[in-house]
């Protein structure tokens, strides 16, 4: 499991961006790769899958 940062989250579309603590890179996150609800700054664990457009958060939890 890797940690971050929500970085932004739009709640009324269902995606956002999380930073990743190791490589401060930019991860996609939709709703449905969501334990927990999300909010802007949260801190949060998530695995990582190769997507269509790149690297998505899957499994993704506050901490």
């Amino acid at each position: 499991m890797q940690t971050g940062k929500v970085k932004f989250y739009n709640v009324s579309k269902g995606f956002g961006f999380i930073i990743a603590d190791d490589t401060n890179q930019d991860i996609f996150v939709h709703q449905t790769g969501l334990v927990h609800e999300i909010r802007e700054n949260d801190r949060v664990s998530f695995e990582v899958k190769d997507g269509k457009k790149g690297l998505n958060a899957i499994n993704v939890e506050r901490i």
